[in-house]
């Protein structure tokens, strides 16, 4: 008769690499500027804006920022990953911001007589930006509006001729919008041919930046019965009081971008048509 044995140890737990997780390691990430990352044990969220020895530098979306050590304990897109130095680039031709080959040693041209004028003074600082390179090659000069409700004096006042074009970049250019029944007006006027008013669909130009790049899905629908930039501040958790409050909300914003990839083509287009307009020979 046979005597049947039970082990209640079938395998050795010892004989395997038992140390070893079935989950893979985290993969290495270079920290580059403005890479939004997580740190896991503060749960603080933030873009890279410098590195420094074995530190990283994050700043949320109040503008506020800290320290973290290099190395594991962050999450990217929701993922860990750790984070490493960025490798040095080897030296080739660079772009500029708005994906134009640079000039090396270039010096910024003698403006020409021809200019680009657009609403407000946050659209101005995005447009130098990005294209504020290019812009000082071709020696174009950008000024802001403050609005256009006295758009067809100030054109009638610059005097456009075929050597002396205006563009004009205009917020909300939507059908049956008063921003279009101006911009009919100046282009049916007596200086058209020598001037261009063009525009995007954003009711502000804070929305031609993608709402990527400040924690969004998609930028919130703001009531008509409450101030748009003040609708927003509030929506990303922002100060909204007074105007200061209004103006490191959209430096906070501004930083986030970093290159014409940041900006929605709606923008992107208008913009390149008024340099290629007040440009041409």
């Amino acid at each position: 008769m046979f005597r049947v044995s039970y082990d209640p140890y079938p395998s050795d737990v010892l004989a395997t690499d038992w140390r070893r997780s079935k989950t893979p390691p985290p993969a290495e990430h270079e920290a580059v500027m403005d890479l939004v990352v997580e740190e896991v044990m503060s749960g603080w969220c933030g873009a890279v804006t410098g590195i420094e020895g074995k530190t990283v530098q994050l700043e949320d979306r109040h503008g506020k920022r800290r320290v973290f050590p290099l190395g594991a304990g962050f999450l990217l897109e929701g993922k860990p990953v750790i984070l490493v130095p960025p490798k040095k680039k080897t030296q080739g031709p660079t772009r500029t911001a708005s994906g134009s080959f640079a000039v090396a040693d270039s010096r910024a041209r003698v403006a020409l007589p021809s200019r680009i004028y657009v609403e407000g003074r946050h659209d101005a600082e995005l447009v130098e930006k990005v294209w504020g390179d290019d812009l000082r090659v071709e020696g174009v000069v950008v000024e802001y509006l403050g609005g256009i409700d006295d758009l067809t004096s100030i054109i009638a006042d610059f005097a456009p001729t075929p050597k002396r074009k205006v563009g004009v970049l205009v917020d909300h250019l939507v059908p049956g919008s008063k921003e279009t029944r101006i911009a009919d007006a100046v282009m049916r006027g007596p200086h058209a041919g020598n001037v261009l008013v063009v525009g995007h669909p954003y009711v502000d130009v804070w929305q031609s930046v993608k709402p990527a790049r400040v924690g969004l899905t998609e930028w919130p629908e703001i009531p008509r019965s409450i101030e748009w930039k003040k609708g927003i501040c509030a929506a990303l958790g922002l100060p909204n009081e007074n105007q200061a409050d209004i103006a490191r909300a959209w430096q906070a914003i501004l930083r986030r971008v970093r290159n014409y990839s940041d900006l929605e083509p709606a923008f992107l287009g208008r913009v390149e048509e008024l340099i290629d307009f007040v440009t041409a020979p």
